[in-house]
Formats: structure tokens, sequence, C-alpha cells
């Protein structure tokens, strides 16, 4: 079985590094690849990390924010100039209703093969995949859909109750079982980023461990011979969690490499 793809977010590299120094970093520490994220970043400037790429051997990874249906075929060309292997979509074109969003799902997927260029719907809030419950709805009317899993999103949109009871552990599972790949933040019910160290964070934290290596195995079985990306994405403030004064109460990079590690100990159990 091939190792883990494990990818760093370049947005949650701020403030620390400048562009060149992001790279370097993330590249020194092992990484697989770096992703973008258009909603911190345009186009434009998400071009100007395209020879950083090339410098560093990281593969890129886009994650695109399409504010509309046609939006998002720009986005696409860029990733396929990059070499991306897919683009996570949080798309900010979202009806009321789950029948009004099924057709802008699959006009994406369309323009994704008309592009040449994979796409993976990502569980995220305030956009088209806002909340558990549509998300399985949409899951179910297109069995098809491939799905990013952040399940930090619905942790705190859900206000899961821990433990969870066995009705909402198998609405998990459900997303779990069609991830094709992850990305790592731990939440509570009420926070969406939590400092990975504090004890009473604990249980959160086995319980996403959990979910990430029974997402594993899911993906194992479902792609034999193949591996999945794995993306750690801890955020800046107001993502981070701060003090008084402002300051971050636990060093982001450092859990970056935490999760980097935990992740592919995970894989590595998943798939012996």
């Amino acid at each position: 079985m091939p190792d883990l793809r494990v990818f760093q977010s370049l947005w949650a590299m701020q403030p620390y590094d400048d562009l060149g120094t992001a790279f370097d970093r993330v590249a020194a520490a092992g990484f697989d690849g770096m992703a973008i994220d258009l909603g911190a970043a345009d186009v434009a400037t998400a071009r100007l990390a395209e020879p950083h790429f090339a410098r560093t051997g990281l593969t890129p990874l886009i994650v695109a924010f399409p504010k509309s249906v046609t939006a998002l075929r720009e986005t696409l060309v860029m990733a396929r100039d990059f070499g991306a292997p897919f683009v996570v979509v949080i798309g900010q074109v979202f009806p009321l209703t789950v029948d009004g969003s099924i057709p802008v799902i699959r006009r994406w997927m369309e323009m994704a093969d008309e592009e040449g260029m994979p796409i993976q719907f990502e569980t995220h809030r305030n956009c088209i995949t806002n909340d558990l419950f549509v998300m399985l709805q949409l899951m179910d009317a297109i069995p098809d859909m491939p799905v990013c899993a952040d399940l930090s999103h619905y942790v705190v949109d859900r206000e899961f109750w821990y433990p969870l009871s066995e009705f909402d552990r198998g609405l998990v599972s459900r997303v779990l079982a069609r991830a094709d790949s992850f990305q790592g933040r731990v939440a509570s019910r009420q926070q969406i980023q939590l400092p990975l160290a504090f004890p009473q964070h604990r249980k959160w934290v086995e319980l996403f461990e959990g979910w990430w290596e029974e997402g594993f195995r899911a993906y194992a079985r479902r792609h034999p011979g193949e591996a999945p990306v794995f993306l750690c994405e801890l955020g800046p403030p107001e993502y981070a969690m701060t003090g008084a004064d402002g300051r971050e109460l636990s060093d982001r990079w450092a859990e970056a490499l935490i999760l980097r590690d935990t992740a592919r100990r995970l894989w590595a159990k998943a798939t012996a």
C-alpha cells in the first residue's frame, strides 16, 4: 500500500511566513504538498505560488470557493496548469433546498469532466454542503458525488454531544464511507479548532483520530493500491483560539506536525 499523502495548507501558514519561506518550511518538514485556499487568496495571488511548487517539489492542491456556477471553470483550468490531483470545492452557490442544490452539484461535476480536473465537495459550513443532513441527502441523490471530509464543521454545525449517540455516529460513518480525502482539524460542539495538547480536549482528539482511521479503512477498501490526501488545515485567528492579549493559545505549526505524524500512523494501522 502506498504512503499517505500529507499536505499542509498555505492559509495555515499565516501570519508566520512569506510565500517562499512558507514553502521551504513545509518542504523541509516532509510534507507531500501545499494547498492554496482561494477563500483566503485570489487566483492572481495563487499564480505567484506556481514557481515555488516547481522549486520545492511540493504537489499543489487547490481549494475553490466559486461564487457562481460558471466561476469554477477558471479554477479548474488553473489547477490543471498547476498539476493538482484534484480541486476541493466549497460552493458559495447554495440554494435553500436539496432539490435546488442537486443541479448545481451535477453541473460542477460535468464541468470538472469537461476540463479533465477531478473535484471533491468538502463538508463545510456556509456553502452548498452546509449541513450534515443536507450533505447526506445530496450523497443519496448523487451516488457518484466525490466527498472531502472535514468533520470539524459538522461537529460544530450539529453541536454533537459527547459521547456521540449511535445515531450520530452512524451519520458520520456514512460520510466517511464516501470520503476520498480528509482534512485535519479537531473541533468540539462549540469550537471549530481546539488546541490539541490541552487535556480537556483529549476526548475530542481521540474521537477525530477514530474517525480518520475509519475513513482510511473505508478508502483502502474502495481504492486498493491507492492512498488519499490528508490536509493539515489549522487556520489562523479567528479559527485559532486566542487569549485576552490576542495571542494564540497554541503553536499551530507544531500542531501541524503532530497531525502529520498522527495521520501517517493511523494510515499505517488502517492498511496493515
